[in-house]
């Protein structure tokens, strides 16, 4: 997973002073004390369960008729519109039914009812892939020659265009039409360590309670981990990470079985279609090379100095003699107390992203006011945070909202993704309106670009700005230098496993805490990681995804670039760089993703874009530097 356009500085800085002044949100509440006004409204995809049943059992209904199509793809062009046709309806309505269901099981993971909904159309969505898998053979089996004439004679086909013609680049890569059958059946298979995870972390995992040096007493559930990990009672933030964290520990092995079993599922497609490995496979989608993975890395460890200069810097302003894992969450600045209520983040949020245009902001604000999000933690919601979208209806996004300037982040990273699904949908046709998950965290990550400047543009004192400018530097950590070390983690764990290696949670935590020690320089004692949070790794539900995390760094790069053109443009009241991203959002899947940010005005084949990044972390460090001696300078 935007904006609201108010252009009065007044109205900014006391929404600013607002946020300063607002008091934290109550405790966790059951679901059904939480107001409407924080829950999002799926009646917008279903009025209630029984309609998502009938709806379900039409579906169930219609995928025999899918086969009639199969063999006559090349009776005509009609022929090859009616079975295009019917095939991208039938995911078209399926969409819906599917996003109900998970929607509803995320509410509340503990009850049956929704995660057999959730299952039921799982297995539909294996059952579709299943009964529709003849259909990239057959239009191979065509040949280009024969295709393209179909959808040069037929108007109507133009849609599909981009469909047909990545049908026809994946066929080296596609089986026969039997193996492909069965091969899209094992997908009932593919998810189930994912799923297993997800059920023990969210529902079943005994999260610890922790005695707080206030007296109070805290479930450290994942909500709650990433409240108490910042907090400015050192030894607190020990206590939680020791606790936190040793709960997984208990899980190890477990988890170490599940992720295992992903792997393998990752690694059982990638054979069966003839890639070189499951980094291949992974990236194929999108026409990527793995050369761009794998030059991410390079940049990311040759880059290492400059994380290096923000732990110091870190370490120097928390006043510690060394500085530890656990401290690299709290805010830098104790004068800073930013804190919102829900209303609050959507008015900042909304003004944030005023230099995208006034009918961006509108949009978003209308989506805000007609529930797309659901806000509060509850007692068995999935963690974190998330942005869907169906087409035809509005995005949905799920966040888990406790008051703090990350969570204000959050809904504006995930306002992000909702607008581009948004845009695209209202720019794009169904079968091209999904956008590739290489661009997909370049418009959430820029949105969290402009928030933060929007909020610098408005700090009324040295102790807000500092805290703003460490939370963006905490930004280019986490995303930069954290999603790269989850990434070479996700490499290496692939790789062994091609290699003919087992996994275990005992390697996997080894594995992970080399590279922690690595990445954040123990060994030359700038951040010391304790050995138990190299199970950090069992935290990371995106592990399951399947090379997914890298795209959160290459999309900060991109966006990087992309918010400091745009920003700076519209200081001097021009739009063409913002008009040029605006499109980029609306083009959705009609283009391969490096094509889509070369339009933007952002090379990801060269290392160009990267180096900025770091350059806007190296000057944001001056920045701050400047502040602190200029602070020392009025002490003396």
């Amino acid at each position: 997973m935007n904006p609201t356009r108010s252009a009065q500085l007044r109205r900014a800085a006391a929404a600013l002073a607002l946020c300063l002044a607002a008091p934290a949100l109550a405790a966790v509440q059951e679901r059904g004390q939480i107001p409407d006004r924080y829950r999002w409204n799926l009646a917008d995809l279903f009025p209630s369960t029984p309609a998502w049943a009938e709806a379900e059992r039409a579906l169930e209904r219609r995928l025999p008729g899918l086969g009639a199509h199969r063999g006559h793809l090349g009776d005509s062009a009609a022929a090859l519109l009616a079975g295009l046709d019917a095939v991208f309806g039938f995911e078209r309505d399926l969409q819906r039914v599917s996003v109900y269901a998970s929607s509803l099981s995320d509410e509340d993971t503990r009850a049956a009812g929704p995660r057999e909904m959730k299952q039921a159309a799982d297995l539909l969505q294996t059952r579709f892939a299943a009964a529709t898998s003849y259909l990239r053979p057959e239009l191979q089996a065509l040949g280009a020659r024969r295709v393209r004439a179909f959808l040069s004679r037929e108007p109507r086909l133009a849609p599909y265009r981009f469909f047909v013609e990545d049908a026809l680049r994946w066929k080296p890569h596609t089986r026969s039409p039997a193996e492909e059958r069965i091969a899209a059946e094992a997908g009932v298979l593919e998810d189930a360590g994912a799923a297993a995870y997800g059920i023990l972390k969210d529902a079943d995992l005994p999260y610890p309670t922790v005695r707080l040096s206030t007296g109070e007493e805290v479930r450290l559930d994942n909500a709650a981990f990433t409240l108490h990990r910042a907090s400015r009672v050192r030894a607190d933030r020990e206590r939680v990470f020791r606790a936190f964290f040793g709960a997984f520990a208990g899980y190890e092995r477990t988890m170490g079985a599940t992720l295992y079993a992903q792997v393998q599922a990752h690694l059982f497609d990638a054979r069966v279609h003839r890639f070189g490995s499951a980094l291949e496979a992974a990236l194929f989608p999108g026409d990527l090379p793995p050369e761009v993975y794998r030059q991410l890395l390079r940049d990311v460890r040759r880059s290492l100095p400059a994380l290096h200069r923000y732990l110091k810097l870190r370490q120097r302003m928390l006043g510690v003699s060394q500085l530890e894992y656990q401290d690299l969450y709290v805010p830098l600045v104790p004068e800073a107390r930013l804190s919102y209520t829900p209303e609050q983040a959507r008015a900042v949020t909304l003004e944030a992203l005023a230099p995208l245009g006034k009918g961006y902001v509108e949009a978003l604000r209308a989506g805000f006011e007609s529930r797309w999000t659901d806000y509060l933690p509850s007692p068995g919601k999935r963690t974190g945070a998330y942005s869907t979208g169906v087409y035809g209806v509005h995005p949905y996004q799920l966040l888990n909202f406790n008051g703090t300037y990350e969570d204000l982040s959050t809904l504006a990273h995930e306002s992000g993704h909702s607008m581009h699904t948004w845009l695209a949908d209202a720019a794009q046709p169904f079968p091209t309106s999904e956008y590739p998950l290489f661009v997909a965290e370049v418009a959430s990550t820029l949105n969290e670009n402009l928030l933060v400047h929007h909020l610098l543009e408005r700090a009324g004192d040295d102790g807000t700005r500092l805290f703003l400018l460490g939370a963006s530097l905490e930004s280019l950590r986490t995303t930069l230098f954290r999603q790269a070390l989850l990434a070479e983690f996700e490499l290496r764990v692939h790789e062994q496993v091609e290699q003919g290696e087992t996994l275990t949670g005992e390697g996997l935590s080894a594995l992970y805490l080399k590279l922690l020690r690595e990445y954040y320089g123990h060994d030359q004692g700038i951040c010391r990681v304790d050995e138990l949070f190299g199970v950090e790794w069992a935290y990371v539900p995106h592990l399951y995804y399947g090379f997914y995390v890298y795209q959160y760094a290459t999309s900060m790069v991109a966006s990087t670039a992309l918010a400091r053109a745009i920003r700076a443009e519209a200081a001097r009241g021009g739009t063409s760089r913002r008009d040029r991203y605006l499109e980029m959002l609306r083009a959705g899947g009609s283009r391969y993703p490096l094509d889509l940010l070369a339009a933007a005005g952002v090379d990801l084949r060269s290392s160009a874009p990267f180096d900025a990044a770091i350059d806007e972390m190296n000057a944001t460090m001056d920045e701050m530097e400047r502040i602190l001696a200029a602070r020392r300078g009025r002490v003396r």
